[in-house]
């Protein structure tokens, strides 16, 4: 379970020429390790973010998920694939205001086909792990910003991915709070043995991850292997 993007170029028209979003990027995220992506507005890091969840199709290079190359792969493919293999923690939590917090993690586990009492134990499960089981059956307004950008974590894992893309999870939390969640972020990682990509403007915890990749101009360098390895 890994994932790889090799040779990434992608550009935007920009009137009569071409804007470079990413140039020849090339990452490697194995599972069971957190990737910080890290770089000023504009570099390029929510444009990668998009093209390892194959929201976006680059102009060039391949974007393999678990050793399969997305490239040959048609919309209703990608579509299975990123419900199947991929979670994605947006920077806002955007839960559904009537469901509860259980609700909003069988929600995804429906439009999965899985069945309904397989999801509710699986959301408790997951729940517990993000430590908010007790909270199960409060809807979003009940709920802190950190516990909302919690169930935003264990939503993104009900389909038990295998990659899992987080942007920007502690913007609207404060410091200690964003602590919080990066700790969660890294657990969860280590724990399930997904590869995690964190795009951040936070560096204050860099610390807490296995690898930083610095995203400037479209450009991509690693100036810092924090472990080489995942960690058991």
């Amino acid at each position: 379970m890994s994932l790889t993007l090799t040779d990434i170029t992608l550009t935007y028209p920009d009137g009569d020429s071409r804007l470079t979003a990413l140039d020849d990027v090339s990452l490697f995220v194995p599972a069971g390790s957190l990737t910080a992506v890290i770089g000023p507005s504009g570099s390029g890091k929510s444009s990668l973010l998009a093209v390892a969840a194959t929201l976006i199709t680059p102009d060039r290079g391949r974007v393999l998920v678990d050793e399969v190359d997305t490239a040959s792969m048609r919309r209703e493919q990608l579509t299975a694939l990123r419900r199947e293999r991929i979670g994605i923690v947006f920077q806002q939590p955007n839960l559904i205001a009537s469901l509860t917090a259980r609700e909003q993690l069988q929600v995804m586990a429906h439009l999965a086909g899985r069945s309904p009492r397989s999801a509710r134990g699986r959301a408790m499960e997951l729940l517990d792990s993000v430590g908010l089981a007790d909270h199960a059956d409060r809807r979003p307004h009940q709920l802190s910003g950190g516990q909302r950008q919690r169930i935003n974590i264990a939503r993104a894992l009900m389909n038990d991915p295998t990659v899992l893309l987080v942007d920007e999870p502690t913007s609207a939390l404060d410091h200690e709070r964003g602590a919080e969640v990066i700790d969660l972020l890294a657990d969860l990682t280590h724990q399930r043995g997904t590869a995690t990509v964190l795009v951040t403007h936070d560096h204050a915890h860099l610390d807490k991850v296995d690898q930083v990749a610095e995203v400037t101009d479209g450009r991509l360098r690693i100036p810092e292997l924090i472990m080489v390895s995942a960690r058991p």
